[in-house]
This record gives structure tokens, C-alpha cells and sequence, in this order.
């Protein structure tokens, strides 16, 4: 379900261009009576927020930097969705600074950050289990004048909502493969055959196809999970890296017999197109997707160099005996506190089955100083706590 991109029209001030100040048509640049932003985001541990709004002011030319405060604009958010998300919200927001970037453009730093009550850009529909975009419509107005250089007065009457960027989110490619499967994917710069790391993600994350909502969005937006492989850091430990994250048609754990080739369809799909690396295959994913990294290397026991399954569910889904046979190199991660998949049944027995596998339990799930429920234990590992990448990025497949 696409979502819509509104226009938001502030409390008309006027075009305030002051008569009488001595500067010429021809020597200042016209002033437009309505100025287009857009919405900046950033995917944060909980969810992504929009973050800042920058004001499309360059083409006026030199702005004063001291007429551009925290106090010059008002920013107004209103969230809704057509699901029964929760998460929506009509709130003003915080600015907490402004100022000029180096194209002349305004930027409105907002508050934001983990438990920020309305700067998310997700609803969980309960119903469903999924994580949805909401429909954002954003509100500026004016509160005193900009002063151009030379002193002229500018006050706009309007301001047109343009985009949601993510740079991050962004960085990564639309695709679909022949099956119809979505996914993103994120290139690297380096040349030569690169490792590919396949993010599997979480429940929430999946479509919803009886409402017609697959967007190959929130994979991306929910969490850190695909993101952090492709920050500089993890890049410059896999030596470059493709980062490939799917989506599923539902949920991996409704089918993972029907959803593994199709996973390992985008995968072939990604290969054919690009230099990777056939020995330097990862999968890893989380609660869902946890339960899907173990199903693919039931699967397909010698496509991949490593696997790190977070939060997976093996009860009544994957057979001891097929965890026993498991060869592929795996180290898997949980909270202890997690009361989403009870870890002892589930990541503890399969490590204890699973042949050499690793296994980190941690008694909480708290970064930087703030404490989020116990399943969301894939923040240690998008944030590389135990130095996860490094041991991804170690393995290699034995035979190709």
C-alpha cells in the first residue's frame, strides 16, 4: 500500500518582502511564496523517526544565519494509518536547533530518540502482526521573518511536503525476483567477487497480502538489523559486502518449506548480477528470521560460510535431527529475559545441538542506556557487541 504524500499549507503570513529597501529586482533572487522540505529520518534501535526537516531555501540565495533560530519555525506532525495502527499521533514537535547547510538549505533539528512520542514513521497493527508506514503529514509555520543578506525581510505564506529521505535506508535497491519475492539491496563500492550477508528479518516486518500491504519498506525501517552490515564499519570488516534483505509474503515461520527456495531464488537472482563471493555466503535474521537462518542451512547445508540465528523459535519447526546435521558454522544469540520465544527451548537447546555452534545469552537488552524488551535481543548484533562481524566475516565456505 503506497502511502501518500500530502500537502501541508502553514498559517498564511504573507509574502513579506519589504517596499521601499533600496534593493533592486535584479540584484536579489525572487522570493517564492511557498517552499518545499523534506522529512530526514533515521532508522534508530526502536524504529525509525524523522529526525530533521530541511526547508528547500538555496535558491533564495544568502540567508543571515542569525535570523535562523530554534524559535523561527513551528513544526506540527500528524500520523494516521488506514490500519488500526497504534502509533499515530498529532503532536507539535521539538525543534531543538536550526541552521543553514552548505547549500544555503534550513535544516530544523527535532527531539527525537528511543521512546520519543510522535517522530516514528511505523504502526504495529496488532491484528496483523506487522509494522505498517504511516501517513505523515507534516505542518510548518512561520514565526518571524528570515532576513536575507542586504536586510531584506522574507516570510513565506506556504510549505509543500516533499519526501522522507533515510540515506541509510536509501542506500539500499528496489528488486524482485522472478517468483515475485521483494527485496533490497545494498552494493558495495569495492570491486572483485564481494561476501553477500542475507538478512532475514523479524514477523513484524513481513507482508500483510489480505489487505494488500507488501511494501519492501519496513525491512528496512523497523530495526538496525539489514543497516548495520552496510554501515562503514561492517564494510570495511567484510572487505565489502552485498547486503540483500527480503521480504516475505507473509511470515518465514508459516512456511519455511515454500519460503527457503524462494530465499534462495533472490540469492541465485543477486549472484547473477553481481561479483559475489559463492564462498562467502552469510545468513542471519532475527526472531522469525532467526528461525529461518536455521531453516536454511537445514536446507541448503552447504550454500552458506556462516549463520547467526537471533531469537529463533526450533520448537515444533525444526527436528533435533536436523539441527544435528547442521554443518554450517553457526552463532546464536538471546536474552534470557525474552517472554516473546522462551530462549531454553528454543536458541539454548538448538545450540547444545547444533555441531560446534556458539551461543551468547545475555541477561537484558540495554544500548546506550536504554533498556528495550527482552526479544529484541538483534541490537547486540546490528550494533556488533561481540564482535560478531569479525567472526562472519572469518568464515569461509570448505567446498564450492
Amino acid at each position: 500500500m503506497p502511502i501518500s504524500r500530502r500537502t501541508a499549507l502553514a498559517a498564511g503570513l504573507g509574502a513579506g518582502i519589504g517596499a521601499g529597501l533600496g534593493v533592486s529586482a535584479s540584484a536579489s533572487p525572487p522570493v517564492p511564496d511557498d517552499v518545499a522540505f523534506d522529512l530526514l529520518a533515521e532508522t534508530l534501535d526502536g524504529g525509525e523517526q524523522v529526525t530533521a526537516v530541511i526547508l528547500r531555501t538555496a535558491r533564495l540565495g544568502g540567508i543571515d544565519p542569525a535570523s535562523v533560530t530554534a524559535g523561527t519555525f513551528t513544526v506540527h506532525a500528524r500520523a494516521t494509518s488506514t490500519f488500526p495502527a497504534l502509533g499515530v499521533y498529532d503532536v507539535d514537535r521539538v525543534v531543538t536547533a536550526a541552521r543553514l547547510d552548505r547549500r544555503g538549505n534550513i535544516v530544523l533539528e527535532l527531539a527525537h530518540g528511543e521512546g520519543q512520542v510522535g517522530g516514528g514513521t511505523l504502526g504495529y497493527v496488532l491484528s496483523r502482526g506487522r509494522n505498517v508506514r504511516l501517513d505523515l503529514v507534516y505542518t510548518i509555520t512561520q514565526n518571524t521573518p528570515l532576513v536575507l543578506r542586504g536586510g531584506r525581510p522574507v516570510t513565506f505564506s506556504g510549505f509543500t511536503q516533499g519526501r522522507l529521505l533515510n540515506p541509510e535506508v536509501d542506500a539500499f535497491g528496489y528488486h524482485e525476483s522472478a517468483s515475485g519475492m521483494k527485496y533490497r539491496l545494498y552494493a558495495p563500492r569495492g570491486r572483485g567477487r564481494r561476501p553477500l550477508v542475507v538478512w532475514l528479518h523479524g514477523g513484524g516486518e513481513g507482508a500483510s497480502l489480505p489487505d494488500g500491504y507488501y511494501d519492501n519498506e519496513t525491512t528496512l525501517r523497523a530495526n538496525r538489523g539489514a543497516l548495520g552490515f552496510a554501515t562503514p564499519e561492517a564494510q570495511r570488516i567484510f572487505d565489502d559486502a552485498y547486503v540483500v534483505a527480503p521480504q516475505s509474503f507473509s511470515y518465514w515461520m508459516e512456511d519455511g518449506d515454500r519460503f527457503a527456495p524462494l530465499i534462495r531464488e533472490v540469492i541465485r537472482d543477486v549472484a547473477r548480477r553481481h561479483p559475489v563471493d559463492p564462498r562467502r555466503i552469510h545468513v542471519v535474521g532475527c526472531s522469525n528470521g532467526g528461525y529461518m537462518s536455521m531453516k536454511m542451512t537445514v536446507a541448503y547445508p552447504s550454500l552458506f560460510a556462516s549463520s547467526l540465528p537471533i531469537c529463533g523459535i526450533v520448537t515444533g519447526l525444526i527436528s533435533d535431527a536436523e539441527l544435528a546435521a547442521i554443518r554450517t558454522p553457526s552463532w546464536l544469540v538471546t536474552s534470557l529475559d525474552d517472554d516473546t520465544v522462551p530462549p531454553q527451548p528454543n536458541t539454548v537447546h538448538a545450540a547444545e545441538v547444533i555441531p560446534g555452534a556458539r551461543v551468547t545469552l545475555y541477561d537484558q537488552v540495554i544500548w546506550d542506556g536504554h533498556q528495550f524488551p527482552g526479544h529484541w535481543s538483534w541490537i547486540y548484533v546490528a550494533r556488533n557487541d561481540r564482535h560478531y562481524w569479525e567472526w562472519m566475516a572469518r568464515q569461509r565456505r570448505k567446498t564450492i
